[in-house]
């Protein structure tokens, strides 16, 4: 399977969502975080915008976001988000592994997922992730196996104050299983916002008074 390659068709489609401005339907505002959504044309779903300010840079904020090592310790939402195999410094596959969500309603799902860093002209980084077969991990009978569409973090400095980032993340995930759509919808949201919010506070716990700050690709 040529990852490589489909990494790179991944990334250009989540460029293509960033310039797409018609269809979107704001669905919950909550702590200066808009999430919006519109039906996905890759399965009978919803494509979710999310859109945020974070305080640091889009360089920073973008290696925060790639980096596997600590992304459990605030990703409330995983319990596993491990890389399995290394393509090259701006390519991996990972294996991640869900918290149960709406009070144990939609129980943990796993996923394989190609992760892709690009970075543009003007500091924009574009993070893109799509679930893909890798045969060293087939699906178990521990856990529901879901399908990420392409999806994606959107990194860019804030022109008035490139110490701050705007992060526009497009996530549309087929949960699998027999749930109703109608429980995904009003999950959905809520969990997107709190995503943001995990996020800042992992980036402020992060800078440490050391002042160590990041370190790219250390945990990896």
């Amino acid at each position: 399977m040529d990852y490589k390659a489909i990494a790179q068709k991944t990334v250009q489609e989540v460029l293509g969502y960033t310039q797409d401005t018609s269809g979107w339907k704001v669905v919950k505002i909550s702590k200066k975080i808009t999430v919006s959504s519109k039906a996905s044309r890759k399965f009978h779903g919803n494509l979710y915008r999310v859109e945020g300010i974070i305080p640091e840079s889009a360089a920073k904020l973008s290696d925060f976001l790639y980096q596997t090592g600590e992304r459990v310790t605030w990703d409330k939402s995983l319990q596993v988000y491990d890389m399995v195999h290394r393509i090259d410094s701006d390519t991996f596959i990972c294996h991640t592994i869900t918290q149960s969500f709406a009070m144990g309603s939609i129980s943990p799902r796993d996923f394989i997922d190609l992760v892709y860093i690009k970075r543009y002209e003007g500091n924009m980084n574009i993070i893109s992730s799509k679930s893909v077969d890798f045969p060293e991990y087939p699906p178990s009978s521990n856990y529901i196996r879901g399908y990420n569409h392409p999806c994606g973090f959107v990194c860019s400095p804030m022109k008035e104050n490139p110490a701050y980032s705007k992060l526009v993340m497009f996530v549309q995930t087929e949960m699998r299983g027999k749930l109703s759509p109608s429980i995904i919808e009003k999950t959905m949201p809520s969990n997107l916002v709190n995503f943001i919010l995990n996020a800042k506070g992992g980036i402020k716990a992060h800078k440490t008074p050391t002042g160590r700050g990041f370190h790219h690709n250390s945990h990896s």
